[in-house]
């Protein structure tokens, strides 16, 4: 009897810590997906109305909208976080660049592209058909690096027009030697399509670029 009761009690322990970690599992999903949902822009949902859809389906219930209803209804909700972001990218780098164009030194060329002579150099200045030998630190215009090739420790090398136009337009006024700040608007980088996972639609972005050479295609 006791033996019978001692199997009884491991089976409980048992039952009660396979219970537990289902519990655990059920909520790392929960937070694997929350953070998935903020990353994507979702900050505002029905905490009520998304678990009671959960069951739904789980308990294989009528769901409240069809399917194909739900997938209009989540492309215009993407549409929506996408538009926004888009607008207040915008005004954030417009703002940034209205505020920097203060700060002495700074000059503003008709295109919006920005720059500050960091360090002046004395040689000559590419032109189009060149190829640069260039070191460059890159950000957003909170500070966050994207690309570096100082972190890197080895500058870039490339023709003048195989870069974003806001580069194309300022390598073609820097002399050799220079070290310029410069300051590029979202239209003149990577517009409304953004690149890669730090540089999001309509950024405004921000470079320190040190002219090394130029070297002539040909």
């Amino acid at each position: 009897m006791c033996a019978h009761l001692g199997l009884y009690k491991d089976r409980k322990s048992t039952t009660a810590k396979d219970n537990k970690m289902k519990d655990k599992t059920s909520y790392a999903l929960g937070l694997s997906m929350a953070n998935q949902f903020r990353s994507t822009g979702i900050h505002h949902l029905s905490i009520d109305d998304f678990t009671e859809a959960f069951r739904d389906v789980y308990e294989e219930k009528p769901t409240q909208v069809s399917y194909e209803e739900a997938q209009k209804l989540i492309e215009s909700l993407f549409e929506r976080i996408s538009n926004e972001e888009k607008e207040l990218n915008k005004k954030a780098g417009e703002e940034y660049q209205k505020v920097y164009a203060q700060k002495e030194g700074v000059v503003t060329l008709p295109s919006g592209v920005q720059y500050e002579i960091l360090k002046k150099g004395d040689g000559p200045k590419p032109t189009k058909t060149d190829s640069v030998e260039v070191h460059y630190h890159g950000t957003l215009i909170n500070g966050k690096v994207f690309d570096s090739s100082r972190l890197r420790g080895k500058p870039a090398l490339f023709p003048v027009t195989a870069v974003i136009p806001g580069w194309t337009e300022i390598l073609q006024l820097m002399p050799v030697g220079s070290t310029w700040r410069v300051v590029i608007p979202s239209n003149l980088a990577y517009g409304e399509a953004g690149a890669g996972a730090d540089i999001r639609p309509n950024m405004t972005l921000v470079f320190e670029i040190e002219l090394l050479k130029i070297e002539e295609n040909q």
